[in-house]
């Protein structure tokens, strides 16, 4: 039987990216309900090695989710992540509380024991925090390992019991060796053996999907983008046929986006079809300001552009290049809502197809793997991350053709210069917001009471967190002149320095 780690899921926004950082381990894992008995954890379906605690939103004391005693028993080791650091204290006696101060983004901790999951780590170490509430009382048999300027248990442990807690993330690319703390719990204190792959990843999705189907016919959700023409390609494997891909042009692309789309899939076996909904779309989004209306609204138009198309050709099922950064932000289980996806809580209700999303575990480098398995393209393996509802939630307030014809020659200019200055590879996602206001300029030695633009550069891994990219003054610069010479009613131009969290990738 294969051995492997359960994560607990408690709703933090990293839960998955625990379970992510395991698998880069060669070790097999996979999330499950923090309420999961005792019995089901031994009756998992693989051999549990060990358990983590997710982190979470909730406070311990005010009625957050809870854990089966019986897995701090000492029978299986245990690693509490945040929030699962403070519900083990809760658990076995200790003491959390609400901090006076919290932390948020990368701070210093200072080690006192290095042993355990701290195993060959420095007396300081830069870490990731996202936390309010702190453990202030170890339980019985506990001792202290790590504490920061705000925090006076950031860590804890017994080495009997082999029960582990840590107020930081080492999941998230911040903490600098979060990958060593994870490798010590994995294999010095679990004893995994690192022989898993993620091999075979694409023939189970085409088994997935043409189980699914069956005899019936499906329809794809074609953006062009890396999650979708992934989708797309397992679906044509998948069925063949009795498969159609749409490309739904909502007015809302970048600019000769839907051009190079079309370019794309022109001869490639897949059947394409494109609808212009431009006019629809923006007719539906007179006067609405609200970025979650915005991607409500979005969201159930394309699936009724879907479900027309779908009836022409008597497909039943709808096939999304959904992955899991937009289902955990969009909210699930004990996860806040960050923001809805107009893929995932963005569709309607009530639906007249039946949805499968192959790619909805995984992020957006693992999906780039697969599509290299697939042998898709470099230009759409390495395309941009671009959100569904386009340009719309990059304008902030109403959604107008002018208003995104403005900010569409003034994304081309950010995307030209950061291509020229052979950036592009190096930064995860870059493209310029319109704001809902205007500053005063001069052209021309007169006043120009004109539009505020910003640009956003972030370096990521799996866009679960990000940091601002340090562009070159020099390319700012270039940026900045451009858009106020060759945009007209442009008159300011400014830069995002905002990592995520707090903020996240997209401004709506």
């Amino acid at each position: 039987m294969v051995e492997g780690i359960l994560v607990l899921d408690y709703g933090g926004q990293y839960c998955h990216l625990i379970a992510r950082r395991i698998r880069e381990l060669s070790v097999y894992s996979e999330i499950a309900p923090g309420d999961i008995s005792k019995e089901e954890v031994l009756s998992a379906g693989f051999s549990v090695k060990g358990l983590i605690l997710s982190g979470g939103p909730a406070s311990v004391f005010k009625g957050g989710p809870t854990i089966d005693r019986r897995l701090l028993d000492g029978s299986i080791p245990v690693l509490g992540i945040c929030y699962g650091h403070q519900l083990i204290a809760h658990v076995l006696g200790g003491k959390v509380s609400k901090g006076t101060k919290g932390e948020f983004g990368t701070c210093l901790v200072f080690l006192n024991r290095r042993m355990g999951v701290l195993k060959g780590l420095k007396e300081k170490e830069r870490v990731w925090m996202s936390h309010r509430d702190l453990v202030v009382e170890i339980p019985k048999g506990f001792s202290v390992d790590a504490f920061s300027d705000s925090c006076p248990i950031a860590a804890f442990s017994n080495e009997k019991l082999k029960i582990y807690g840590i107020q930081w993330h080492p999941e998230v690319i911040h903490t600098e060796n979060g990958m060593q703390i994870l490798k010590n719990f994995v294999f010095n204190i679990c004893k995994c053996s690192p022989e898993w792959k993620m091999e075979g990843f694409v023939e189970k999705a085409i088994d997935e999907v043409r189980e699914i189907v069956g005899s019936g016919r499906a329809i794809v959700a074609l953006s062009g983008g890396v999650d979708s023409s992934t989708a797309a390609m397992i679906a044509y494997k998948a069925l063949k046929d009795r498969v159609i891909a749409v490309f739904v042009d909502h007015g809302l692309m970048r600019a000769g986006e839907a051009e190079e789309v079309r370019k794309f899939f022109e001869g490639k076996g897949l059947k394409v079809i494109y609808v212009d909904a431009s006019s629809r779309f923006f007719n539906m989004l007179k006067g609405v300001k609200d970025p979650e209306e915005k991607r409500r609204l979005i969201g159930n138009e394309f699936v009724r552009v879907f479900e027309e198309v779908a009836k022409d050709i008597e497909a039943q099922f709808l096939i999304q290049g959904t992955i899991y950064p937009d289902r955990v932000e969009s909210g699930r289980g004990l996860t806040a809502r960050i923001k809805t996806h107009h893929n995932v809580a963005g569709l309607p209700e009530k639906m007249n197809l039946e949805v499968i999303e192959p790619l909805r575990d995984l992020y957006k480098d693992e999906v780039r793997i697969v599509a290299r398995e697939l042998g898709l393209p470099k230009e759409i393996i390495e395309r941009q991350p671009f959100p569904g509802p386009g340009l719309a939630v990059r304008v902030l307030g109403e959604v107008t053709p002018e208003r995104v014809e403005l900010l569409r020659k003034t994304d081309k200019i950010v995307r030209e210069e950061i291509e020229k200055e052979g950036l592009s590879s190096r930064i995860w996602q870059f493209f310029a917001v319109l704001l809902n206001d205007r500053s005063t300029g001069v052209k021309g030695d007169s006043r120009e009471y004109g539009h505020i633009v910003a640009i956003r550069a972030v370096e990521s891994v799996d866009a679960m967190t990000a940091k601002f990219s340090r562009l070159p003054y020099d390319l700012l610069e270039r940026i900045s002149t451009r858009i106020t010479n060759e945009v007209a009613g442009v008159t300011r131009v400014v830069y995002d320095v905002t990592h995520k969290p707090p903020s996240t990738i997209e401004w709506e």
